[in-house]
């Protein structure tokens, strides 16, 4: 007869136990199914009462639209009221700075946006750690962002903005969004693959910016196609590219800029998170719903009329793209000086 095999256990008080490994094993197994009864129960209870989503943002943006949108489905889906909270300020980061500290009980989400992962680069004094302090949930929508000319600048296409900002260093002015907007260091970037240098002019928001560009000064602008494609449609202003890898299908005849700048990208994005902590249950149930829902062909079809388009996926590929978001601009940021405190 065999003999059977012993495992030495060792209880949390010192104790050493030794019992028969085919005992162990049925013991393993049925702790093992019923930490997962447990788990899917506890999604099954998720929401038992409703959500807020944080938004750091002001009312009537991209950003905001879309969480807003995303939260009436989960409402839809879920049977709980998710509920849209503004609390723009400080460069995204009260809001942010709000969500980041909230109980990680999944009653309380974050849409994140670009703004997030540049900040990383431009504040030395944040007192949350975006990375750290929260858990990517999905990734619900990237917008490219355009190039923008006042007409009376001579050049027609980008290889020809590219020579005369050369051939005119400092003495073209690039208005964004603001110090640290997605605008800004979309600018940057371009002046540092392109090797030209401009003059940043910021403003307090995009319709700001783009006003005064329709008069002339500054001369040229990165702006959220949301803004600014009305203006290229009317003949306003002029694009030279479009910030994608590829042309937006409501202005097919705009290059993406990396057909000139190799590797250029940059997107103004939307992503639901949470504070780190929540159960991966609950993430992983929230995240099946909206994955579910940026495949909708009507929310897909939303999204685009906003000038964007809905990448969705997995968690762990939100959270390699903010990763990837956030050693870009740290670079960006490097070259062109750029801090804000």
């Amino acid at each position: 007869m065999c003999k059977a095999t012993l495992v030495r256990l060792v209880t949390q008080r010192g104790q050493i136990v030794i019992i028969r490994r085919r005992e162990f094993l049925r013991w393993a197994s049925s702790i093992a199914a019923l930490n997962a009864a447990v788990a899917t129960a506890r999604a099954d209870a998720y929401p038992s009462r409703p959500v807020r989503i944080i938004i750091a943002t002001t009312a009537g943006g991209s950003t905001d639209i879309v969480a807003r949108t995303l939260a009436q489905w989960l409402t839809d889906e879920l049977g709980q009221s998710f509920v849209a909270e503004n609390r723009p300020g400080g460069n995204n980061n009260v809001g942010t700075e709000l969500a980041a500290h909230a109980v990680p009980d999944g009653y309380t989400l974050f849409m994140a946006n670009s703004v997030n992962t540049i900040n990383t680069a431009l504040y030395s004094n944040l007192t949350y750690d975006f990375v750290a302090d929260f858990a990517p949930i999905v990734h619900a929508m990237s917008s490219p962002l355009l190039m923008m000319v006042h007409p009376s600048v001579p050049a027609k296409t980008l290889p020809e903005f590219i020579a005369y900002a050369k051939a005119n260093p400092d003495k073209l002015s690039m208005g964004s969004g603001g110090n640290g907007s997605t605008g800004h260091l979309a600018g940057e970037l371009f002046a540092m693959m392109a090797g030209v240098r401009m003059i940043h002019v910021p403003y307090r928001g995009e319709s700001a910016a783009m006003t005064d560009l329709l008069g002339g000064q500054p001369q040229v602008a990165f702006l959220t196609t949301g803004s600014s494609i009305s203006f290229v449609r009317a003949g306003s202003a002029r694009a030279l590219a479009v910030t994608s890898s590829s042309p937006l299908l409501g202005l097919p005849d705009v290059p993406p800029m990396a057909q000139f700048l190799p590797g250029y990208s940059a997107y103004g994005w939307s992503g639901l998170c949470a504070p780190k902590g929540v159960p991966a249950d609950i993430i992983g149930l929230l995240n099946r719903s909206l994955d579910a829902a940026l495949a909708d062909p009507a929310m897909k079809g939303r999204i685009t009329e906003m000038g964007g388009i809905a990448p969705g996926g997995s968690p762990a590929d939100f959270a390699s793209f903010i990763a990837e978001d956030i050693e870009k601009w740290k670079k960006v940021a490097a070259f062109a000086g750029v801090t804000v405190n």
